[in-house]
C-alpha cells in the first residue's frame, strides 16, 4: 500500500468507518442495493460452476459466510490476509472508498492460491450524477462557489489495466446501470447515510450544508430530473472486476501471427473466408 509520501489521500478512512458504522446502526432497510449486487455477483459465481472453500470478503458486504472477513485497509496498512491462502477474494460495493486501489489489488493477488478468483463490484463514474449537479449548482448560485459533496468514482476503462498491472490473468470488466426513484431528494440523501455512503473526502467541508443551499439543491434536482409522476431518479453505475491468479491450466491467448485466416482477405470478402 502507498504511504503518505507516495500519494495524496483522497478519503478520510476514519470517516469512512464512522459512516459505515452509522449506516449499520440505521438498520437493514437501507441494504437493498448492496443485497441486489451481491445476488448478481453470486449468479456470476454460480456460472463458473466451481466450489470456493476459502473465501476472503473485503469490506464484509458480500454476505456469503466467508471463511475470513476483513475491513478496508487503513492508509498505509497491509491487507489482513495470509499469502496464497484463498480460493476466492471478493468485495461488494466497498473498493470505491480505497485510497490505494492498485496497491490493494496487488495484495488481493498475493492472497489468492494459484487459479484463485478475484471478484469485486464498486460504484462507477456516472453514479449520483444528478445529485452532484444539483448540489454544485445550488452552492455556486447562493455562495458563489462549491464544495465536493459527492465523491469521484473510477471509470470502467481503467479497471482492466489495474487488473493486469496487479498480475491477474483473464481480466474482465463490465458494468450495470441501476436507476432508483425516490419521492424527494431528501429521501435519497437519507438512504445514502443508511448505506454508509456519506461524504468522506479528506477535502470535504466540515460545516453542515446550509439549509437554504440544501433546499435550493432539492429544487434544482426536481426541476431538472423529476419524472412524470413527480419522483426523482438516482443513477447508480456498478462496475465489476474479475481476474484469476495465473495457473498453467488456464487458457492462453494465441501468439501473434498464429491465426489461420488472413484479416485482409476477410475484410476484402466482406465475410470470413473458409479456412
Amino acid at each position: 500500500m502507498a504511504n503518505d509520501t507516495q500519494s495524496p489521500k483522497l478519503f478520510d478512512m476514519r470517516a469512512v468507518e464512522r459512516n459505515m458504522a452509522r449506516g449499520a446502526r440505521m438498520g437493514s432497510s437501507f441494504d437493498f442495493l448492496r443485497n441486489e449486487i451481491a445476488d448478481r455477483m453470486e449468479d456470476r459465481l454460480l456460472d463458473i460452476n466451481r466450489q470456493f472453500a476459502e473465501v476472503l470478503d473485503i469490506g464484509g458486504r458480500f454476505g456469503l459466510r466467508p471463511t475470513q472477513t476483513t475491513a478496508l485497509p487503513q492508509d498505509g496498512d497491509a491487507l489482513d490476509a495470509t499469502p496464497a491462502s484463498f480460493d476466492l477474494v471478493i468485495s461488494n460495493l466497498a473498493l470505491h472508498w480505497v485510497n490505494d486501489l492498485p496497491g490493494l489489488m496487488v495484495q488481493c493477488h498475493h492472497a489468492l492460491k494459484p487459479d484463485g478468483l478475484f471478484m469485486a463490484s464498486l460504484f462507477g463514474g456516472d453514479t449520483l450524477h444528478e445529485l452532484r449537479h444539483a448540489l454544485i449548482a445550488a452552492e455556486s448560485e447562493i455562495l458563489g462557489g462549491a464544495n465536493a459533496r459527492v465523491i469521484p468514482f473510477a471509470d470502467v476503462r481503467d479497471l482492466g489495466s489495474l487488473l493486469q498491472r496487479a498480475g491477474f490473468a483473464l481480466p474482465v470488466t463490465d458494468m450495470d446501470t441501476i436507476t432508483v426513484t425516490y419521492e424527494h431528494p431528501l429521501k435519497l440523501m437519507q438512504e445514502l447515510r443508511g448505506m454508509g455512503e456519506a461524504n468522506a473526502l479528506v477535502s470535504r467541508s466540515r460545516r453542515f450544508l446550509r439549509r437554504d443551499v440544501l433546499m435550493r439543491a432539492c429544487e434544482i434536482y426536481v426541476e431538472k430530473y423529476a419524472l412524470e409522476d413527480g419522483r426523482i431518479p438516482a443513477t447508480f453505475q456498478v462496475m465489476y472486476m474479475t481476474g484469476w491468479h495465473p495457473h498453467k491450466s488456464q487458457q492462453k491467448p494465441l501468439k501473434p501471427g498464429s491465426g489461420a485466416v488472413n484479416l485482409a482477405d476477410a475484410l476484402k470478402a466482406g465475410k470470413p473466408p473458409k479456412p
